[in-house]
């Protein structure tokens, strides 16, 4: 016998319930913490040790090149009922790999440490928690859960940037690490244990080899579909562009002729101009179809990123910029998790969700130190944001194609 899991109760989760709110609470620790700390822990490490950006970021990219790898696994793995073990068992992982990181001293260990952390992710950030959610509600159903999701987590940056900089300041890299640690293992851990439901994700048996065969079936009927070929381009490229641009954006700027006080200004104000930009979704477009949402805000990329190469050193037009990049970043967010019910299928959501994300979790880690080469060969950062632009088209464009072919939308 093996183990699959039963029908979900696909009803509609409450966005003001224990359930989401509490998912939504990991989400924002599990960014903050896991995701948006490594630039100013590597910024500390390096000055404490010595330590090369090189050899630092080489840690990072690992880690997210394995978060790919993991994502197709776990997002099976929430499809057959195990969301709870899944989320609780990579955050309480990933609060030991930070204590880890807190306590090394060779560079050998760091990397064990950072790369565990960046496969952690893919079973704690937004595409398990969208799976879990879908799983919860049924796909069809999962617009306002994943909606919200994505609120709590727009506030991570805002919230733990500061909070890590002020340890930083007071007890420095170690013991920062070691709250870090803690926060995963008492609020992540604990949140997502509470919140995800044991009844709806209990595995229940059946007979020897049903499960598998069911989601295989919906993975070949998903890659048999051009759309699903056509969304692959365009996330791998979004994922590139957006992981690129948030590395680079403190020197690119900076070099365009902009003050440190303009850049940090601008910087800051993105992570609420994505909240406010999913906040919008949710009051004023709740049942706008994907493939229209999709289709106009993918068009603000290159607009965006042409302006800014285009624009004087104006603290009023970067300003405008970052709203608006901040903006249709957090709505992308929401069309990225709700793209696979709409207009590819209703089946094995997890474990289709996750084939989507291996290509673009891979150029999300490749794509930083591959800028860096860029302008290093190139000798200014005019280049790096011609590749941004240029992969802000091809996200457009796959996104447009994957709209076109996808015709009416699933059946199943």
């Amino acid at each position: 016998m093996t183990f699959s899991s039963p029908a979900a109760p696909h009803q509609p989760p409450s966005t003001r319930g224990l359930f989401i709110n509490g998912l939504g609470l990991g989400q924002l620790c599990s960014w903050g913490s896991l995701y948006y700390s490594f630039p100013l822990i590597a910024q500390a490490m390096s000055a404490d040790l010595g330590w090369s950006k090189a050899e630092l970021y080489g840690a990072a990219t690992l880690g997210l090149g394995l978060a790919g790898l993991a994502a197709y696994p776990v997002g099976v793995a929430i499809d057959r009922g195990y969301g709870r073990a899944v989320m609780t068992g990579g955050s309480l992982a990933a609060g030991l790999l930070l204590v880890l990181w807190a306590h090394i001293e060779s560079l050998a260990l760091f990397y064990v440490a950072v790369a565990g952390i960046g496969a952690m992710q893919a079973a704690t950030l937004y595409d398990p928690a969208f799976a879990v959610v879908a799983r919860k509600a049924g796909p069809a159903h999962a617009r306002a859960g994943i909606t919200a999701l994505t609120m709590w987590g727009g506030f991570a940056s805002t919230v733990f940037i500061p909070l890590i900089q002020l340890l930083l300041d007071h007890v420095g890299w170690r013991d920062t690490l070691i709250i870090l640690g803690a926060i995963n293992i008492v609020v992540c851990g604990a949140v997502n244990f509470a919140t995800i439901d044991t009844v709806a994700d209990a595995p229940v048996r059946r007979p020897a080899g049903e499960g598998a065969p069911k989601e295989r079936s919906a993975i070949a009927d998903a890659i048999r579909q051009p759309a699903f070929w056509a969304l692959a381009v365009a996330f791998t490229a979004y994922a590139a562009m957006f992981s690129g641009f948030t590395f680079h954006a403190y020197p690119l700027l900076i070099e365009r002729g902009f003050d440190t006080a303009t850049v940090v200004g601008a910087i800051a104000m993105i992570g609420p101009a994505q909240v406010t930009g999913r906040l919008a979704v949710w009051l004023f477009a709740p049942r706008t179809p994907v493939r229209l949402l999709g289709s106009v805000i993918v068009a603000v990329f290159p607009l965006a990123f042409l302006a800014l190469e285009l624009m004087p050193p104006d603290f009023t037009l970067v300003a405008l910029f970052a709203l608006g990049f901040g903006a249709v970043n957090g709505i992308i967010t929401i069309v990225r998790g709700l793209v696979v019910p709409e207009l590819i299928t209703r089946r094995a959501y997890g474990a289709v969700n996750g084939a989507l994300a291996v290509p673009a979790t891979v150029s999300r880690a490749l794509a930083p130190a591959g800028l860096a080469m860029l302008w290093t060969a190139s000798g200014s950062y005019d280049a790096v944001l011609m590749a941004i632009i240029a992969g802000s088209l091809v996200l457009a464009a796959g996104f447009w194609t994957a709209a076109a072919l996808a015709g009416a939308g699933p059946e199943d």
